[in-house]
């Protein structure tokens, strides 16, 4: 009773009191504190010590804030004003980020700042309570140089001041029970529209295509899962960035939109881009959803969108892996959408790129017919853009496959000097400089049919080491490698190109379907054989290596209907095909028992079905 009586008469006398009140806290904090000062001690002491004499204590004081705390790298407010608190904050930050942006990037010195409003306990001249715990991890949430508050906040100033905000969702807070809805003060894009301050215009979309991936949204209510959905972004940004045809821009500009409602023809306008990439990520237990689509920003049109659903058992595993789809799917549909609006002919002054991407689509549709007079005019076609520019790499490259293809089919009076005139337009691509992946695959394919095997491979290897997420150059080395003796190889490397474009081109997926049937052959397994052959065809009925393969093993297998089926629509196109791989002027097979067996099947189908 009488320690009691005692503890009672100190509480009463104030000894012990505790003052409740109602206050907007602030908890900033120095982004990279301990890294400056290794660097230099002295000199980020003394830029400190100006900031604070200079601007963060003079907005406080004017505001009406309490200093409670004020360490080397942070400091604790409180404020009787919510809307004095959220204005301070964004006057301290806008100074200090126009007076740092005179010093290098990696000298800046810049704040997190967090806001929240909340019952506070004030005692001996520090502040405790759940309201300055929830305003420090608001704190550890902001960007550099970024005001990030509670929804408590918000709804006390959204209507009360000229500051923007943007709605950052719901997170999940270290130690903080439930959801805390966030938003952050919107101070505008870092640089926002440089260009167009120093020359009046904002940048023009260049020839070639042209994309941005913007942040993709952590729609998880976890915070801690704003960094997978960050990591997801910038490798998307790193891998597109392998596409040499690609004008990829750069993470720093794109993530200024981060937490943004962007309009997306705003962002071409603003960025200077044809084509946006955005997405989402979304958590739950260890399932992991993301999604993502592909924007013809200067259109809206949505030309491509997909879900990925996985499990969490290896987290960076599973970020490659999407990473991958996205990108292996998307470089694709950039690639059509470009060629339609070439083919379309709407407002377009025909530079040399346009040329060359019209060359390629003549090239294809030329194959996809059958047609020797539209594959000539798609070599003139390039012809034409490599005269516009002597280094439009993708001229040279439908150039060299277009004769490439005339030397296959053995179209024209000189078929063989056709091959010659693609070695000369590929080595021409190389002698302009180049390190581009279709470059290598391309040379790959001829040296193939040149004879030179082993130089042909180690380009089609060098096309997929430049590009892990380039689908047609796996497609391509495994084709190669089913003929040069590498079956385990090229079934290997045929599936993970399917595995990573599943929705390429026909003729392109037709490409790893004939290196599987290919590979199955030299195993001898003419069930197989088959199998893939007849996919390949379905993918590209005129394409005279899948019908030759066919006949012979056809021929093999005895089942000689379908080899006289196969026959008479190779001589539809091709007429003089098979009797060039008969006669050796066209080789398959690297190993001489594949290709005398190769031969002996189409002689039997041959024999029988005359």
């Amino acid at each position: 009773m009488e320690t009691t009586i005692s503890l009672s008469h100190r509480f009463l006398t104030g000894r012990f009191f505790m003052h409740r009140q109602l206050a907007a806290i602030l908890c900033g904090d120095m982004v990279g504190y301990s890294r400056l000062m290794a660097i230099d001690e002295a000199g980020t002491l003394r830029r400190l010590k100006r900031l604070r004499r200079e601007i963060i204590d003079p907005n406080i004081a004017e505001a009406g804030g309490k200093i409670i705390k004020l360490t080397g790298d942070g400091m604790l407010v409180v404020f009787n004003s919510v809307v004095d608190a959220v204005e301070a904050a964004a006057s301290v930050q806008r100074s200090i980020t126009s007076i740092e942006t005179a010093s290098s990037p990696e000298d800046r010195i810049a704040f997190r700042i967090g806001l929240h409003l909340g019952d506070v306990i004030l005692d001996e001249g520090d502040v405790y309570g759940d309201g300055v715990n929830v305003a420090a991890r608001l704190e550890s949430e902001a960007d550099p140089g970024g005001v990030t508050l509670s929804d408590a906040v918000f709804q006390q100033v959204r209507a009360k001041t000229d500051l923007s905000f943007l709605d950052l969702g719901k997170f999940t807070l270290k130690n903080i029970p439930g959801l805390v809805h966030a938003h952050k003060v919107d101070f505008g894009m870092p640089g926002d529209n440089v260009l167009e301050a120093l020359t009046g215009a904002k940048p023009d979309i260049p020839e070639t295509p042209s994309v941005a991936v913007l942040p993709f949204d952590n729609m998880s209510g976890d915070a801690e899962q704003t960094y997978f959905a960050d990591g997801i972004t910038e490798d998307i940004i790193t891998e597109l960035s392998r596409f040499p045809e690609l004008m990829v821009i750069a993470r720093n500009s794109t993530f200024a939109y981060k937490g943004r409602a962007v309009d997306i023809r705003g962002v071409s306008r603003d960025l200077g881009v044809r084509f946006v990439v955005e997405g989402s990520v979304r958590r739950a237990g260890n399932r992991i959803r993301v999604t993502a689509q592909l924007i013809e920003a200067t259109t809206g049109s949505h030309l491509w969108a997909e879900r990925y659903d996985r499990d969490l058992e290896d987290i960076f595993e599973v970020q490659e892996e999407i990473t991958r789809g996205i990108v292996a799917s998307i470089i694709p549909q950039i690639e059509h959408a470009e060629i339609g609006r070439v083919l379309s002919g709407r407002d377009i002054d025909f530079s040399s790129y346009d040329l060359a991407l019209k060359a390629f689509a003549e090239a294809y549709e030329a194959l996809r017919l059958g047609s020797y007079e539209l594959l000539t005019e798609a070599s003139e076609t390039a012809a034409s853009a490599i005269e516009r520019d002597r280094r439009c790499a993708l001229a040279y490259a439908v150039r060299a496959q277009a004769f490439l293809y005339i030397f296959l089919f053995r179209w024209g009076d000189n078929p063989d000097g056709a091959l010659v005139e693609a070695n000369t337009c590929i080595e021409q691509l190389f002698d302009i400089g180049t390190n581009d992946p279709r470059a290598y695959a391309m040379r790959g394919t001829i040296q193939h049919f040149s004879g030179n095997r082993d130089e042909g491979l180690g380009d089609l290897r060098r096309a997929v080491e430049l590009n892990p997420n380039y689908a047609y150059g796996f497609f391509l080395l495994a084709w190669a490698e089913s003929l040069d003796g590498y079956s385990d190889e090229a079934t290997k490397h045929a599936k993970l190109g399917l595995r990573l474009s599943p929705r390429e081109r026909d003729s392109f997926i037709g490409i790893a379907y004939l290196a599987l049937a290919q590979a199955s052959f030299s195993k001898e397994d003419d069930a197989e054989t088959q199998k893939w052959a007849r996919l390949a065809i379905q993918m590209h009925p005129r394409a005279p290596i899948r019908r030759a393969l066919m006949v012979a093993t056809c021929g093999l297998t005895k089942d000689m209907d379908e080899a006289r089926e196969h026959r008479d629509f190779l001589a539809s196109f091709a007429p003089d095909f098979l009797a060039s791989l008969k006669s050796g002027k066209v080789s398959l097979y690297k190993n001489a028992k594949d290709n005398a067996r190769l031969i002996d099947g189409l002689e039997r189908a041959l024999a029988f079905s005359n």
